[in-house]
């Protein structure tokens, strides 16, 4: 049968085209071809920068209009700065306390890094404790326990008491890997000492949470909220075991219940509200958005103590602020190419772990950032709720979400953790020295994920921690 020449170059043409794009895998070139997505090195699109040396996270978007880069700067700028306690020569950097656990944000979000639990002996910084007792208040949120307040904290002016110390100890937890090979993970006890307000409520709730890192956070504002309830399957109607849902939390502005996305269980709805929060909960300033001290009716000198204003944080640096946390750039991927990350990224998705950590999202439009609105992003979240089993549960609700529920953290720029901040410290309160045992802490709905990295053999596990290492 004679074949047209002209039919000819189109079935070749179409051929190479799928070879190209990795429709097709050519075991002659490598087994992992077909997993190399165009464009995937740039997991924020034009907001991604090639930066892999320790300011890996301190960039601001390359895309950025108007005066926003210069705006840029002077947020960078209050976002370091020490804040000092009131009367101060310099009014608008002072209101410190009384009662506060760092004097920046930098403190805890090192090179807008990841924080990292205290070594022996040290108190913390980036990690904080939340505190509640049973209830809830009329918005929903956890009621705070009634001598020690919402959040506690081990540091204060002067002639104030702090609230006590933290001590944080370890037990080792021995396990195996299919293949024999042993590994060990820790436990963490925590016990809070040389309380100086009289004993906490018997039935406090605590909840450890470590200083996240910071880069791509106005995209995550962007995904708009269908998109997220799109992906709830809070009943697991189509029965694969993830039951993701939204957390409806309250706006303190708005004076309404919203979905939650930024914090360990997605109780903030805005970047706004979480960095008012930042300033109101760790450094101990008021704003317009929370214009009250975190002092109870048993901290006489903490209500007692001069205040920075009303509010202590001006209404034009806490915009600067929210502008610089919004538009820290993602960096670039390394080695997305790489046959053994491509291998990872296969058996990433043979065990579902996809299901949570969502590779692509787009967002909607941002009312503030159109530089970040309609872009298809890489973040590896989904910002639901998932039930991660008894092992990782604090067994503290925050609105809606129950204590073994967390949000999915997005795992771009989890690979520079190390480089940018010099620890490989992960999960929500640092307990995991490394990816590997952050895989092995899953459980509940991740259970059927961490058992297939139990399972695989070492290579595979290595390639799959290689991947990961690349996002």
């Amino acid at each position: 049968m004679k074949i047209d020449t002209r039919f000819q170059i189109i079935i070749l043409t179409a051929l190479l085209f799928a070879l190209t794009v990795g429709l097709i895998s050519c075991e002659d070139h490598n087994e992992s071809f077909s997993w190399l997505e165009k464009g995937e090195e740039f997991p924020a699109g034009l907001a991604t920068v090639n930066d892999q040396s320790v300011n890996a996270f301190g960039n601001p978007a390359p895309n950025l209009t108007g005066d926003k880069d210069l705006i840029f700067v002077t947020g960078n700028s209050f976002f370091n700065r020490n804040w000092v306690t009131a009367p101060s020569s310099t009014e608008d950097l002072d209101g410190l306390g009384p009662m506060f656990i760092a004097r920046s944000c930098s403190s805890c979000h090192f090179k807008d890094g990841k924080g990292s639990p205290p070594l022996e002996g040290e108190q913390p910084v980036s990690l904080l404790f939340r505190l509640s007792t049973s209830g809830t208040s009329d918005n929903g949120a956890p009621v705070p326990e009634p001598v020690y307040g919402g959040q506690f904290a081990n540091n204060a002016i002067l002639g104030v008491a702090p609230e006590g110390k933290v001590k944080v100890s370890y037990t080792e937890m021995a396990g195996k890997f299919a293949d024999g090979e042993s590994y060990s993970l820790r436990k963490p006890t925590y016990e809070f000492t040389e309380l100086n307000y009289g004993d906490m409520d018997p039935a406090t709730m605590v909840s450890p949470r470590i200083a996240q890192h910071m880069i791509g956070l106005g995209f995550l504002e962007a995904v708009d909220d269908q998109t997220l309830l799109d992906m709830e399957d809070p009943n697991d109607v189509n029965e694969d075991g993830i039951s993701g849902r939204v957390n409806r939390v309250w706006n303190f502005e708005k004076n309404e219940a919203e979905i939650g996305r930024f914090g360990w269980k997605a109780n903030q709805p805005t970047l706004r509200q979480q960095v008012a929060g930042a300033f109101n909960g760790d450094i101990g300033m008021t704003s317009s958005v929370f214009p009250s001290e975190d002092c109870t009716s048993a901290q006489q000198d903490c209500q007692n103590a001069i205040s920075g204003g009303s509010p202590e944080l001006k209404e034009s640096i806490l915009k600067k602020v929210v502008l610089y946390s919004s538009t820290l750039a993602v960096p670039k991927r390394r080695g997305w190419d790489d046959d053994d990350v491509l291998r990872g990224k296969q058996l990433f998705f043979e065990a579902k772990c996809e299901a949570c950590h969502a590779p692509k999202l787009i967002t909607g439009n941002h009312p503030d950032f159109p530089e970040f609105s309609g872009v298809l992003i890489r973040p590896f979240t989904d910002l639901l709720l998932h039930d991660m089993g008894e092992g990782l549960a604090d067994s503290r609700p925050d609105y809606e979400a129950t204590g073994n529920e967390w949000r999915t953290p997005p795992l771009w720029g989890i690979g520079l953790i190390e480089t940018v901040n010099g620890h490989t410290n992960f999960l929500h309160d640092g307990r995991a020295r490394n990816l590997k045992e952050a895989i092995l802490w899953h459980g509940g709905e991740a259970q059927s994920a961490k058992e297939s990295f139990v399972n695989m053999n070492k290579k595979d596990r290595e390639s799959l921690i290689k991947f990961l290492n690349s996002l």
